[in-house]
């Protein structure tokens, strides 16, 4: 198995457990308490990441084109992303929330092809297809 292959899988195993442990939180807990939380045991964890690889330095040496992406990366996705989908898991079955919000990539795909200039493929469009496609059988 390639190395991507496996990093795949890894991620969606960890990306697929942590929904559950995120509903069990938020059913005494607030979306802005788990942001703030997960926000900080992931800032933790990287620091103690970047202190033991010896690559820590990374962090503070990017260009400020690159560092001002990353920021707002941030914000859009682990913030702001993060708290309003905890908040529609509040509101309904993870079974729901988890895979409309996995729709993302449709966003990711048409901002591409609008303000990156990647091409509108047939198999990008199928795949924006398949992806709307999902969204209606999830409903």
């Amino acid at each position: 198995m390639s190395q991507v292959i496996f990093y795949l899988i890894l991620t969606v195993l960890l990306w697929g457990i942590a929904p559950i442990f995120d509903k069990g939180a938020l059913r005494d807990g607030s979306p802005l308490a788990g942001v703030f939380l997960r926000s900080m045991v992931i800032g933790i964890a990287v620091t103690f990441i970047g202190l033991l690889s010896g690559r820590l330095k990374e962090a503070f040496s990017l260009p400020t084109r690159s560092a001002i992406y990353f920021i707002t990366s941030a914000l859009f996705a682990g913030c702001l992303g993060v708290f309003t989908y905890y908040r529609a898991l509040q509101l309904a079955p993870s079974s729901k929330i988890v895979p409309l919000a996995a729709t993302y990539p449709l966003v990711t795909a048409l901002l591409s092809i609008a303000f990156l200039g990647e091409q509108l493929t047939i198999a990008r469009l199928v795949g924006i297809i398949l992806i709307v496609c999902g969204v209606v059988l999830v409903q």
